[in-house]
């Protein structure tokens, strides 16, 4: 009985072995082939049949896309809100999960469900806009932070957390003449760091990811930002009114031993690899900040 559970066990154990080995190749194998294409030659990329390996290697699309003004720029707005827009929305997010954590808060549900509501109903994108022309975000580097300084998911997310937490350390440290703001600081922040850092990894690729807002409530080509550029980049040999830069980007291409599809597989990969080297910092926290923000015991 036991060699026939043994057997079952080890069949299931191969089976989850394969599948996931298909997962990963599956997922992997295009991301891979992006990157191939990014640092082969872009006159032997257009012979075809690029797979696993470049024939000839060249870092010609990189330094093209370097060397670009407008690529440099976009790379700096968008650090720049990854680096402003995560600290402070993690910043009001815990402070009103922490408010609302608390069950003798006056009117403690109504103000939850107005939240909640915020959810599953919008204006829409006319109306958004005009609220943020009329306060003079339209065409400001702030209309990155201000307005995606709230999310009520994460916030309910680490408010779940919050609840959780020992209700005796507060006490204890009210009782040491410690107030709210010493309490939040002092106890709360520090042992809600698998949260927040599970939750500072959302809003950090959020802010990363982020191309839309670029598009429509920004102007100046130095407010641009680097996921805008790509798209810009992706986009640009597609439609009809882009022939003037597709020549000049042929031209440059015979000069500089690069292509279209060259320049645009080594964009995507420049906009890529940041946010995928951060991950691995903060994998060990992910897992269980998700698990314990997201169950109530």
């Amino acid at each position: 009985m036991s060699k026939k559970i043994f057997n079952s066990e080890s069949m299931f154990q191969v089976i989850l072995f394969i599948f996931l080995t298909v997962i990963i190749l599956v997922t992997l194998l295009p991301f891979w082939n992006i990157f191939v294409i990014s640092i082969n030659n872009a006159q032997d990329t257009v012979r075809g049949g690029l797979y696993f390996w470049p024939r000839v290697f060249s870092l010609e699309s990189y330094k093209s896309i370097f060397a670009d003004r407008e690529i440099l720029t976009a790379t700096k707005v968008t650090v720049l809100r990854t680096v402003i827009g995560t600290p402070l929305s993690l910043l009001v997010i815990t402070m009103l999960a922490y408010a609302l954590s608390k069950r003798d808060l006056v009117f403690r549900k109504p103000i939850t469900l107005l939240f909640i509501f915020t959810m599953f109903f919008s204006g829409g994108l006319i109306p958004y806009y005009m609220v943020l022309k009329s306060v003079h975000l339209i065409d400001s580097f702030w209309v990155y932070i201000i307005p995606g300084l709230m999310s009520v998911f994460n916030m309910i997310l680490i408010r779940t957390f919050i609840e959780q937490l020992p209700k005796e350390l507060e006490e204890a440290a009210k009782v040491e003449g410690a107030n709210d703001v010493q309490i939040f600081f002092k106890i709360i922040i520090p042992l809600s760091k698998p949260i927040l850092a599970t939750i500072g990894l959302f809003i950090a690729i959020g802010h990363w990811n982020s191309w839309f807002d670029s598009y429509v409530f920004t102007y100046k080509p130095e407010l641009k930002t680097l996921q805008a550029v790509l798209v810009k980049i992706l986009n640009q040999y597609q439609t009809g009114g882009m022939m003037s830069d597709h020549q000049q980007l042929a031209d440059s291409a015979k000069r500089m031993a690069v292509s279209p599809d060259s320049l645009r597989m080594a964009a995507t990969m420049v906009v890529t690899i940041p946010i995928m080297i951060v991950y691995p910092f903060l994998q060990k926290y992910f897992a269980k900040g998700m698990m314990v923000g997201s169950i109530k015991e």
